[in-house]
């Protein structure tokens, strides 16, 4: 299913293409890539649906796979790809569709992009299947160099987290840094005592 889908009015510094400013009612640019430490994502309503979505030139047109997975590419890549069992690299953002402030974390900037070992089970199974991709679901690997957008249900995001005594120990998580993203990822991805988790938004950069 391909659909067009808006998030939220925010003002987004990429790190590719400078400072772009979107509305409720656009797409997501191929431009707007949420690498922002300081962006300020403010929501102004309820998150339209794909069938109400406003179209516009430049929109990013999303491909919801059958695991409820979203995803387009901002940028395609290079190379080969990695596979399970390779260490992976990558910058992420990552923000909530839920909440005044979505944004949660961005490594953009901080020198610290996230590693892992691919399959190690330490990783959310939504962004490994973003990066190593799904030959049956029709989603291609990412290729170094490359940036992807993807809207990742609780089904593959931190569902296991909202267990009781259940231990905040799958990544990616953000640091206790004094910034309160810990605090927001907590609230809504590792706490028991809310069922529901909703959805998550991430942009990742593949560096190899």
């Amino acid at each position: 299913m391909r659909s067009h889908f808006s998030l939220l009015a925010f003002t987004v510094f990429s790190a590719f293409t400078g400072e772009v400013t979107y509305s409720l009612q656009s797409h997501c640019s191929r431009r707007s890539v949420l690498f922002a430490p300081g962006a300020a994502m403010l929501a102004t309503g309820a998150l339209p649906t794909a069938s109400n979505a406003a179209p516009t030139p430049n929109g990013l047109t999303l491909i919801e796979a059958p695991s409820g997975l979203k995803w387009a590419d901002a940028k395609v890549g290079s190379g080969q790809p990695v596979k399970t069992g390779a260490v992976a690299s990558i910058d992420y953002s990552m923000a909530s569709t839920a909440g005044r402030f979505p944004q949660i974390y961005t490594t953009k900037d901080k020198g610290q992009p996230y590693r892992w070992t691919l399959g190690d089970g330490t990783t959310i199974a939504g962004i490994e299947k973003a990066i190593i991709g799904d030959e049956i679901e029709g989603i291609p690997p990412m290729l170094p160099g490359g940036v992807r957008r993807v809207i990742i249900p609780s089904t593959l995001g931190y569902e296991a987290l909202t267990t009781a005594n259940a231990k905040c120990a799958v990544g990616p998580i953000p640091p206790k840094d004094g910034s309160g993203a810990y605090q927001r990822w907590v609230q809504f991805y590792c706490n028991p005592r809310i069922p529901y988790q909703p959805d998550l938004v991430f942009d990742i950069k593949l560096y190899g």
